[in-house]
């Protein structure tokens, strides 16, 4: 037997990350529910928001998901008045997209929401512990795509 195979399940890590996910994806669901979007109707908003101008391309890239997914979850919010599309310079055919001023609100809003949950956890935890949590993520993110999430991240925080 090798030795991934002799370690023993984290349940208690693996359940403290089920509800820790649960509460920090449910405090938005509320105001998402109210306008008929899910979770996939967050994350486009989301990274279209801070990713201003994003090509569809690279949002499909980032999401992980299929385009025909992408499709239903975007022309809601493009009909919605949250997101526009518009041409690229160079080749009319890319779509780039941006959130209009209703989807930058809405997006601010979901953002406190969540910023909220995490500011009260880490102030319960020692000095410093922000960076812990921050690397323990990073740490937890797949090796061959550490690289390119540090990019995304840093070049939103510029």
């Amino acid at each position: 037997m090798s030795k991934k195979d002799s370690v023993s399940p984290r349940f208690d890590l693996i359940e403290l990350f089920f509800f820790a996910y649960r509460d920090f994806t449910g405090d938005p669901d509320v105001l998402l529910d109210e306008l008929g979007f899910g979770r996939a109707h967050h994350r486009v908003l989301h990274f279209v928001h801070r990713n201003p101008g994003i090509r569809v391309s690279d949002l499909l890239e980032i999401l992980k998901i299929t385009k025909q997914s992408l499709g239903r979850v975007l022309k809601q919010l493009v009909d919605e008045d949250f997101i526009c599309q518009e041409p690229g310079a160079l080749d009319r055919r890319q779509r780039l997209l941006y959130t209009t001023e209703k989807g930058t609100d809405f997006c601010t809003r979901l953002s406190k929401l969540q910023s909220q949950r995490i500011n009260k956890a880490i102030e319960l935890m020692p000095d410093g512990s922000d960076e812990i949590v921050r690397q323990f993520l990073y740490l937890m993110i797949d090796e061959n795509e550490r690289s390119e999430v540090a990019r995304l991240i840093s070049k939103q925080t510029d």
